[in-house]
């Protein structure tokens, strides 16, 4: 039997978001994942560094699918619950979780690392990784691109500004890196399908990514909801696409 709009709505309302784990969308949205594989590049580099520090870790559920971490490995996360989570993941696994508000400085000294990773980072303070990074350390990084499931963001907040639309863009990001002293190595970027095929997975999705339509609720938009209910009824899955770009950069010696 087909579940009903509330019923759909009041599941994805009532799951916890904690963590970045996307796991409970499994079967109900998927996501083209990049070529590069952001997992086995990060891996490769951990295997090779003496100590590295993982920014905006979330629940450190990437960082804890790496092979081998290095003798010395930090994370860093803002949100309390994540925090919590990345703690109780990590900490068995030799990681310290260090709670940072996500503005500089990072509490870190001058060149205390050789390698710095972030995936999907939420601001970047590209002074304060090259601080922190020793002369001929990598900072790796794989991060959301320009107008990013914008069919979706657009769908609730109307058509959006020409800079809007461009923020993130990997141009910028290079821009930015060789401005605090970083050279820039590798650069890739690609636009990738992302279906979602029930409301609750667009309600889940929007709750657990709170830039996407900043303060969504469900109550604030439950009509605009039901309506995008009755178009995946008659249509198929919501297509939307997500960009990323993946950048590598180098401190000189």
């Amino acid at each position: 039997m087909e579940r009903d709009f509330d019923d759909l709505v009041a599941e994805a309302e009532a799951v916890s978001v904690a963590g970045w784990d996307f796991s409970w969308l499994d079967g109900r949205a998927t996501e083209q994942r990049p070529s590069w594989g952001y997992q086995r590049l990060m891996g490769e580099r951990m295997a090779l560094a003496a100590a590295a520090l993982d920014i905006q870790t979330g629940g450190g559920e990437v960082l804890a699918g790496t092979p081998k971490l290095p003798p010395t490995t930090v994370a860093t996360e803002s949100w309390p619950p994540n925090v919590a989570k990345a703690t109780a993941l990590l900490h068995p696994l030799g990681a310290v979780v260090v709670a940072d508000p996500d503005e500089p400085p990072l509490p870190f000294a001058d060149a205390a690392f050789d390698l710095v990773v972030s995936r999907h980072p939420v601001t970047v303070w590209w002074q304060e990784i090259a601080r922190v990074l020793r002369p001929g350390g990598c900072y790796l990084s794989q991060q959301v691109g320009p107008s990013s499931v914008f069919e979706l963001v657009e769908f609730f907040l109307g058509p959006q500004p020409a800079e809007v639309r461009r923020g993130r863009h990997p141009d910028d990001a290079r821009a930015a890196a060789e401005a605090a002293g970083l050279e820039v190595v590798d650069l890739r970027f690609e636009s990738l399908r992302t279906e979602f095929h029930d409301i609750g997975a667009v309600v889940y999705f929007l709750r657990k990514v709170i830039w996407m339509v900043p303060g969504f609720t469900v109550e604030q938009y439950r009509e605009r909801l039901r309506e995008l209910d009755a178009r995946i009824r008659a249509e198929g899955p919501f297509l939307a696409h997500t960009t990323r770009f993946l950048i590598e950069a180098r401190k000189p010696l």
